[in-house]
């Protein structure tokens, strides 16, 4: 083996410093600015703030999802075929960080006076500039470098997990001071667009900061000197067994959080009397997740990442059980909230190492190397998740009478919110186990990497 390719090896096996994981992983809790409000408060704002009905908001958020789900498709083709001196994730970190905070605010300037239908029109075409171009131009090349920063897994493995240490807390730092804020700034519609604003600012410094400290290492030259096609790349992506089972779980893993964070202040307002409630219990949910994500890599070498996300997601279901058995104390609701925080923080922690490796096993089975189109196909998963949850909420509670504007909620309504609240969680967790159940990589990733540099080696993918 020559020097240069020794040089390379060892560039790709880079172990990543604290100071570029860190770095790496505030990106995540910029994103999660958009994320974080998209999947829990928006459609508060929407009902209860501009009074459009949850039905309408709903259909918004579905057929959004349907274009999102094609525009990452284009996306990771994109990424894969960007040049740059930074990369071809990386770069677009930065093309996007002032789009991405412009478009943020606009959100929240529905017109007030206007009829539903201009409000209608106006939700759809911000909330799909928002979502379906910038945070899908933005967050996909961001997404990617979790297979480009390093080859190595257990830094892989602790990059992540710093980085979704980092998303839930812009996150939690969102949705939790989000209704404080803006009631400290009049509670209105005007309030919200100054709290957009602030928020905008602080994810547009971090996103720079993460641009100017992460690098690119992983480059498969082979892969540089072989065109693709369309049809190849589809191809090789749907015999990738493990990237589908990536896709489920990063979808159902975001329809649960959806769901969850969503259900969870309509439930604070009317079965537990008081809205401010979801603040605490959301924030000690994410607190005990974000803890114990940093926790999990130090185990993923003994258990593997199936078996430590299979505990965790168990552990969901038992703290949903928990809140069960005394719906309206908010102190069980808080122990639930932290058990269930500790549960699903294996799966976060994990998903993205996951479809990092599956990237990896990808080019194994197919001689295709395609790290964009691994991460957007996944990424689909997750917006029609997100998207299937939101209007499912939606259409639910539209179908129960819900009316956001009015002091009072029917029972039918009052038991639909309590029945997604309790329930829900615990139907998607099956779905998680059944899914881990066949996914059996981790015991042949030593293999598939080991075979991949021979052949790099040799020149071939």
């Amino acid at each position: 083996m020559d020097n240069s390719m020794e040089m390379r090896r060892a560039r790709e096996d880079h172990i990543v410093s604290l100071r570029e994981k860190i770095c790496y992983g505030l990106g995540d809790s910029a994103c999660n600015v958009v994320y974080g409000l998209c999947s829990t408060l928006l459609t508060f704002f929407y009902t209860d703030y501009v009074g459009i009905s949850a039905a309408v908001v709903g259909i918004i958020f579905l057929i959004t999802r349907v274009f999102d789900g094609v525009s990452d498709i284009i996306m990771g083709f994109i990424t894969d075929r960007t040049k740059s001196k930074y990369g071809k994730a990386r770069p677009w970190i930065l093309w996007m960080a002032v789009p991405y905070a412009v478009t943020f605010v606009a959100l929240f300037f529905v017109p007030a006076n206007a009829s539903v239908m201009v409000q209608a029109i106006y939700i759809f075409v911000t909330y799909n500039l928002v979502n379906t171009v910038v945070y899908t131009a933005l967050n996909l090349p961001y997404s990617t470098m979790a297979s480009l920063i390093t080859r190595d897994q257990k830094s892989r493995t602790s990059t992540q997990a710093i980085r979704i240490f980092c998303g839930p807390m812009g996150k939690m730092v969102v949705t939790v001071s989000t209704l404080p804020l803006v009631k400290a700034f009049g509670n209105t519609q005007k309030s919200w667009i100054i709290v957009s604003v602030i928020f905008a600012v602080i994810a547009l410094v971090l996103l720079l900061v993460c641009f100017f400290n992460i690098e690119e290492r992983v480059v498969i030259e082979a892969a540089q000197n072989k065109k693709v096609s369309v049809g190849e790349n589809l191809k090789a992506l749907f015999s990738n067994q493990y990237w589908a089972i990536c896709l489920g779980l990063w979808g159902v893993m975001v329809m649960m959080s959806t769901v969850s964070g969503t259900i969870t202040t309509y439930y604070c307002k009317y079965m537990l009397g008081n809205e401010a409630l979801y603040s605490p219990i959301y924030a000690a949910e994410l607190i005990a997740q974000s803890i114990v994500v940093l926790i999990v890599p130090h185990f993923v070498t003994r258990f593997g990442k199936r078996n430590l996300t299979l505990a965790g997601i168990v552990l969901v279901i038992v703290a949903q059980f928990v809140w069960i058995t005394n719906p309206l104390s908010v102190t069980v609701a808080m122990t639930s909230a932290v058990l269930r925080g500790i549960g699903v923080a294996p799966l976060w922690a994990c998903v993205f190492p996951m479809i990092a490796d599956s990237a990896e096993f990808g080019q194994w089975k197919t001689h295709v190397r395609q790290d964009g189109m691994i991460f957007s196909a996944a990424s689909v998963g997750s917006k029609l998740g997100g998207g299937l949850a939101s209007a499912g909420i939606g259409l639910l509670m539209n179908s129960v009478g819900y009316n956001g504007l009015a002091a009072t909620q029917t029972p039918e309504a009052m038991s639909m919110i309590r029945s997604i609240c309790m329930y829900a969680p615990i139907g998607f967790s099956v779905i998680i186990v059944v899914l881990c159940l066949l996914y059996k990589l981790d015991k042949l990733y030593p293999q598939v990497i080991a075979d991949l540099k021979e052949r790099d080696a040799q020149g071939i993918l």
